[in-house]
C-alpha cells in the first residue's frame, strides 16, 4: 500500500463528519490567550496605573475564573498537540520504504519531545479538571455560606502547577531543537507535494461543537514554544488573585520563580523568531498604532492599539511619569491580540448618549475650561511655574476622561473563532483611517507563525509611532496660528457620486474639547447630486485643522464613507466673510463655504437646547439656519417628492396624529434626528407635518396685510393682468416668505402634474393649503378696516392660492443665502 496515501487516509480518518463547519484558520487561536491575561482587570485608564483594592473573597472569586480559563486553554492546547502528532505514525512507517516522505532521523527531529509534552499536559489538565469539578460539587453539598467558604479556601492547585513546571526542562529540549524541526518542515513543504498535502491539512476538532480548525504544520509546531512563554503570564495572574494567607500562595510563588528563571534562560534562543516570516514571504512589521477606547463588558478603557502586517495587538500603556529615573521607561502590558486572517469589521452608527453621560461630560468640559484659563494665567508669570505644572497635570487628567467617555463611533472586530472586540472613537475620520488600514491587510492574509507575545509587547516601546495619548494640553503654551472663536461651515452640495444615494456630510475640528467638535448635515434624499445648504457652527479653541467626510446611508446596511479630506485652518486664510471652497473627497466633490469670527470664548454652557421650529417666526428660523427656505419645508417637500407623488390624496389625507406630533417634536429638537425619522414615517404624516408647520406660524406665509390687496386683485378680469398684480404684491414680502412661497408653489405644481394618479388637482391643493398660507386680518389687531366673515375668507384663501398655482412663469426660489461675494475667494482642495 502507498505509504503516502496511508498517511492521507489516516488524517482523514481523524476528521469529524463532513457536515461539520470548517474554520479556515491556520493561526494561533486567540481564545487560548484569554486565560493568560487577567479577565478580571477592572483597572481604569489612570496614568500612572493604580490597582483596585478588593477583599480576599473577591480575589478568590477572580482566581476561580482564571483557573477555569486555564483549563479551557489546556484543553485547546492538548487538541493542538494531538493534531500535531496525528501524522507521526504514518510518517515513521513511510521512513522504512523506498520512497519515504521523511527519513527516520527527520521524523525524530520534527516530533522531538512532543509526545512527552502531550503526556505532561494531559496529566495536568485531567488533575486540574478533577479539582475544579470537586470544587463545584462542594457548592451543592453544603449550605450557601459553607459552600462559599469551601470554594474560597479549600481549593488547592499549587501542587499541580509546581509539578508541571518541574517538567519544564522538556521545553528546553524542544526549544533547542525547534529551528531544526521548523527548517525540515519548511523545506519539505516546498519540495515534496506529498508532505505539503499533509502540512497544509492539519485539522483540529472542537469538542464543544462540530467545528474544525485548520492549521499549517509549522503553526502547530510553534505551539509548544509559544506556550512556554505564556506560562509565566498565567502564573503571575494566578498569584495576583491568590491571597497571601492561602495555602497555595507560597507554592505558586516558587512555581513562578522557577518559570521566570527558565524563561530568562531561553530568551536568547527565542531571538530568532522576533522577526518571523509570514505567508508570501512577508515580515511582521508595525503598520499603524494609536490610542483607542476598548469596550469590555460595558467598561471603557483607554488602550494603545498596534496594527502589524498580520495581527492586531491591544496593550495597556503605563507611563513612566515625569521626574522619574531616566532608566525607567514607559511600559506596555499585554491585553489581547487578534489575527487579521478572516477578521470581519463592522462600523455602527453613532448612538445617543444617556442624559447622565451628557451631564458628566459637561462637568468635565467646564473643569477643563477653568483649568485652561488658570494655566494660561500661570504661564504668564515666572513665579507660578509650579502652579502651572499642577494645573497642566489636572487638565491632562480631564482630557483623559474626555477621551474615554466621549466617543460614540463603534468599530466591531469579529474573528473566525467567534472572539469579538469593540473600539470606540470620538472621530469618524480616525475610525475610517483604522478601518481602511485593517481592511487592506485582511485581504488574503494568512498567519503561518503565531506571535511571541512577550517579545512583541516588550518591543512596543521601541516600535511605537504614537508616544502618548492625544492631549491638546501638551501644547498649552498656545499657537498664534490656531483659531479661537466661532467657525461657521456651510455645506452646499456634492457631486461625482457613482450612483444615487442618501448621503450626509460630517465635519470635525480639532482643539480643546470644551465644546462639540463634530457636526453633521441631515441625510439627503436619494440623488446623484445631493444639496443641503446647511450651516454648521463650532466654538473652537486651538483649532488647526478641519476634517470632512461624505457618508452614504443604505437601509439595513452599514454606512459607507465615500471620501474624506482634511483642511488646514490658519488665521491668515480664514476671514469674517464667507469663502466658498470645493473639497475633493475621493471621487466625490463637496462644495462648502467657511467663515471665522475670532473672539474670547465663554465657559461651556449646559447642553444647549435648540430653538424650536414650530410656532416661531419663519424669519427667526431661517436666520438661525442661515437659509431662505427653512429646512423643515425643504426636507418635507423632498421626502414627499421621493415617495409620495403617486399617493392617492396626498396632502388631503393626513397621517396619524401620533406620527405628526413625533415629527414635530423631532424638528424642534434637531434636524438630523428629524430627517432620520422622516425617512421611516408614513408619507401622509410627512405631508401632514408640513401643513402643520404653516398652520402654526404666528404670521402666515403670505402676510396678513396683503389680504385686502389680494382680494381686490381677484376682481381684475384679465387673467394675465391679475397674475402680474398678484405677483407684484409679493415683492413687499420678506425674502424668506417670498422664496419659501415660490418654493412651495413649484412643488405643488409638480404634485398636480400627477393628478391622474394621486387625484390632487391644483384646485384640490389650493383648497388644502389656502387656509394655512393666507389669513384675514383680525379686527382690533392693528387693523381698522372692514372685517371678513369666515365663508368669504375661505373663498378668498382658495382663490388666491389657486391663481398663484395656475401661473406658468413663477420666479425661481432661492433656498439659501449667498455665501460668497467675490469669485476670487473660491478655492479647491484635493
Amino acid at each position: 500500500m502507498d505509504i503516502y496515501q496511508e498517511a492521507v487516509d489516516y488524517l482523514e480518518a481523524q476528521h469529524v463528519p463532513e457536515e461539520a463547519e470548517v474554520l479556515e484558520e491556520d493561526v494561533f487561536q486567540e481564545e487560548a490567550v484569554s486565560c493568560f491575561l487577567s479577565p478580571l482587570n477592572t483597572e481604569g485608564v489612570d496614568f500612572p496605573d493604580t490597582p483596585t483594592p478588593c477583599s480576599p473573597e473577591e480575589m478568590l472569586e477572580r482566581r476561580l475564573v482564571v483557573l477555569k480559563g486555564v483549563l479551557e486553554s489546556e484543553e485547546v492546547y492538548l487538541r493542538e498537540l494531538e493534531t500535531l502528532l496525528m501524522p507521526m505514525k504514518a510518517l515513521r512507517a513511510s521512513a522504512g520504504t523506498s520512497q519515504p516522505v521523511l527519513s527516520s532521523q527527520q521524523v525524530q527531529t520534527v516530533f522531538y519531545q512532543v509526545p512527552e509534552l502531550r503526556d505532561v499536559h494531559q496529566s495536568f489538565c485531567s488533575s486540574l479538571k478533577a479539582r475544579l469539578s470537586a470544587n463545584r460539587q462542594s457548592e451543592f453539598s453544603f449550605g450557601e455560606e459553607t459552600a462559599m467558604r469551601c470554594r474560597h479556601f479549600e481549593l488547592e492547585v499549587g501542587d499541580l502547577f509546581l509539578k508541571m513546571v518541574n517538567h519544564i526542562s522538556l521545553y528546553g529540549g524542544f526549544i533547542e531543537n525547534y529551528e531544526k524541526a521548523a527548517e525540515i518542515v519548511r523545506k519539505c513543504t516546498l519540495s515534496d507535494p506529498r508532505f505539503r498535502t499533509i502540512a497544509e491539512s492539519m485539522m483540529s476538532n472542537h469538542s464543544a461543537d462540530k467545528a474544525r480548525t485548520k492549521y499549517t504544520f509549522e503553526a502547530l509546531l510553534y505551539k509548544p514554544l509559544d506556550r512556554v512563554t505564556k506560562t509565566t503570564l498565567v502564573l503571575h495572574d494566578l498569584l495576583k488573585t491568590t491571597p497571601e494567607e492561602h495555602r497555595d500562595y507560597a507554592t505558586l510563588q516558587e512555581t513562578l520563580r522557577l518559570s521566570r528563571s527558565f524563561l530568562s534562560g531561553v530568551n536568547e534562543s527565542l531571538q530568532s523568531k522576533r522577526e518571523v516570516t509570514l505567508s508570501h514571504g512577508m515580515r511582521r512589521q508595525l503598520m499603524r498604532d494609536g490610542f483607542v477606547v476598548d469596550v469590555s463588558e460595558g467598561e471603557r478603557s483607554l488602550r494603545h492599539l498596534f496594527l502589524y502586517t498580520d495581527l492586531l495587538l491591544c496593550t495597556r500603556f503605563k507611563h513612566a511619569g515625569r521626574g522619574v529615573s531616566s532608566r525607567k521607561q514607559d511600559q506596555y502590558r499585554f491585553c489581547w491580540y487578534l489575527p487579521l486572517a478572516g477578521l470581519r469589521l463592522r462600523c455602527v452608527a453613532d448612538q445617543e448618549r444617556p442624559p447622565d453621560t451628557n451631564v458628566r461630560l459637561h462637568t468635565i468640559r467646564t473643569k477643563m475650561y477653568l483649568l485652561w484659563q488658570q494655566l494660561q494665567q500661570h504661564l504668564k508669570g515666572s513665579k507660578s511655574l509650579s502652579m502651572a505644572a499642577r494645573s497642566r497635570k489636572k487638565l491632562e487628567q480631564m482630557e483623559l476622561m474626555m477621551l474615554t467617555h466621549s466617543p460614540v463611533y463603534r468599530l466591531e472586530l469579529h474573528s473566525p473563532s467567534g472572539k469579538s472586540h469593540t473600539f470606540l472613537f470620538s472621530s469618524l475620520y480616525e475610525l475610517q483611517e483604522w478601518r481602511e488600514a485593517i481592511h487592506k491587510l485582511t485581504t488574503d492574509n494568512i498567519e503561518t507563525v503565531p506571535p511571541d507575545l512577550l517579545t512583541l509587547t516588550s518591543a512596543c516601546v521601541k516600535l511605537r509611532m504614537t508616544q502618548h495619548p492625544p492631549l491638546h494640553s501638551s501644547n498649552a503654551a498656545g499657537d498664534d496660528m490656531s483659531l479661537c472663536g466661532t467657525l461657521s461651515v456651510a455645506i452646499h452640495s456634492a457631486s461625482g457620486l457613482q450612483e444615487p444615494a442618501c448621503v450626509y456630510v460630517c465635519v470635525e475640528v480639532d482643539g480643546f474639547e470644551f465644546y462639540d467638535r463634530l457636526a453633521q448635515t441631515h441625510s439627503s434624499v436619494r440623488s446623484l447630486d445631493p444639496h443641503w445648504d446647511q450651516e454648521l457652527s463650532f466654538q473652537v479653541d486651538g483649532a488647526q485643522s478641519m476634517k470632512v467626510l461624505c457618508v452614504s446611508q443604505s437601509d439595513g446596511q452599514d454606512e459607507t464613507v465615500l471620501g474624506r479630506n482634511a483642511v488646514k485652518l490658519e488665521s491668515k486664510t480664514v476671514s469674517k466673510r464667507w469663502r466658498r471652497q470645493t473639497l475633493q473627497l475621493g471621487q466625490v466633490e463637496v462644495t462648502l463655504s467657511l467663515k471665522f469670527c475670532p473672539h474670547p470664548l465663554e465657559p461651556p454652557g449646559s447642553t444647549a437646547q435648540q430653538l424650536p421650529v414650530f410656532g416661531v417666526s419663519m424669519e427667526t428660523v431661517a436666520q438661525q439656519e442661515g437659509v431662505l427656505v427653512p429646512h423643515v419645508v425643504r426636507c418635507c417637500v423632498e421626502e414627499v417628492e421621493r415617495r409620495g407623488m403617486d399617493e392617492v390624496g396626498i396632502y388631503r389625507l393626513s397621517g396619524s396624529t401620533t406620527d405628526i406630533n413625533m415629527l414635530k417634536a423631532a424638528f424642534n429638537s434637531g434636524l438630523r434626528e428629524a430627517v432620520t425619522r422622516l425617512r421611516n414615517t408614513e408619507v401622509n404624516a410627512v405631508s401632514g407635518v408640513l401643513k402643520l408647520y404653516f398652520r402654526e406660524l404666528p404670521e402666515p406665509l403670505i402676510p396678513t396685510v396683503l389680504f385686502q390687496s389680494l382680494t381686490r386683485a381677484l376682481d381684475i378680469q384679465d387673467i394675465n393682468s391679475r397674475l402680474d398684480s398678484m405677483l407684484s404684491l409679493l415683492q413687499s414680502c420678506p425674502d424668506v416668505n417670498h422664496h419659501t412661497f415660490f418654493y412651495l408653489l413649484r412643488h405643488l405644481q409638480r404634485v398636480a402634474q400627477r393628478q391622474d394618479v394621486n387625484k390632487m388637482s391644483l384646485l384640490n391643493l389650493a383648497t388644502v393649503f389656502g387656509p394655512s398660507l393666507l389669513r384675514a386680518p383680525v379686527a382690533g389687531l392693528d387693523h381698522d378696516g372692514p372685517t371678513v366673515d369666515i365663508s368669504q375668507e375661505v373663498v378668498v384663501q382658495v382663490q388666491v392660492i389657486s391663481c398663484y398655482l395656475q401661473c406658468n412663469n413663477l420666479p425661481e426660489a432661492q433656498t439659501s443665502l449667498p455665501y460668497t461675494e467675490d469669485p476670487e475667494d473660491e478655492t479647491t482642495h484635493k
